[in-house]
């Protein structure tokens, strides 16, 4: 008797943090951020292949430019699955949602494999920390509450707990308890994921795992009290999803990208 062959993962690429300019020459601290993009793409489709799925969780573009969004989705084309988009504290919400309406990337609730992948927008026009509106609170408890027994995750642009860096906390989630509550409302959350620091953290807070994503661009020093960003590669996150609410998940860098990181500054 043959058995039935088991259905694969759902394999999705998380990419955050490309800060792309309308200028294709555009750096920030000396790295070409289209160029570094570039990077880890080929970076993904060497070591992993063709995702079911990519998450962008924010500053997508530097400058708020339509251009670089346009861009980033051009970018994306490789690739043979949609994309969703969410804004961070760079972006001009506006401006990536119509550019992502372009690439069918506005999807805020995404049912695939299994479990359900919610993107919220903590982003605050003119500022740089995060704060969930009670509209995404509010989207938040009813798309959980449409499917209470599917494995879930969560994701958004700034960080919903403390990650060791001082000059980070001020600019992270604001209004975090808020945020908290209705997720302790729903064991199946199973991740929460975000972008915004520039560096790899792996997290556990009551059975969830918390997950951030290295930048496509530079990278913040891990643990540093004062700005600072360190020589590490440009990244990525790459997950594989179980039905069940199991699943496996990894950071690559595009190591082979060569790069000459202002060290000196005390901001961008």
């Amino acid at each position: 008797m043959t058995m039935p062959k088991e259905a694969r993962p759902l394999r999705v690429l998380h990419l955050t943090d490309p800060h792309l300019m309308a200028n294709a020459s555009g750096q920030l601290l000396g790295v070409n951020t289209r160029d570094s993009l570039a990077a880890v793409i080929d970076e993904v489709l060497a070591s992993h292949g063709q995702p079911d799925l990519i998450l962008a969780t924010g500053d997508l573009a530097q400058d708020s430019s339509e251009q670089a969004y346009r861009v980033f989705g051009e970018r994306l084309s490789v690739f043979q699955c949609g994309s969703a988009w969410s804004p961070g504290n760079h972006d001009d919400a506006v401006i990536l949602n119509r550019v992502a309406s372009e690439f069918d990337a506005m999807h805020r609730r995404i049912v695939r494999g299994g479990w359900q992948f919610i993107l919220l927008d903590s982003s605050v026009p003119g500022r740089v920390y995060g704060e969930l509106a009670a509209s995404e609170l509010e989207f938040l408890e009813q798309v959980l509450s449409e499917y209470p027994d599917m494995p879930a995750l969560v994701s958004l642009h700034h960080h919903p707990v403390d990650i060791g860096c001082d000059w980070l906390e001020n600019i992270g989630l604001k209004n975090r308890e808020s945020f908290w509550q209705v997720i302790e409302r729903f064991p199946q959350v199973k991740v929460v994921l975000w972008g915004h620091i520039h560096q790899e953290q792996n997290l556990v807070r009551k059975g969830v795992r918390l997950l951030s994503t290295p930048s496509t661009c530079i990278q913040f020093t891990t643990g540093s009290a004062k700005f600072s960003v360190e020589p590490l590669a440009p990244g990525y996150r790459w997950f594989e999803f179980d039905a069940d609410g199991s699943f496996t998940t990894r950071v690559r860098r595009a190591v082979n990208f060569s790069f000459e990181l202002d060290q000196s500054s005390t901001g961008y």
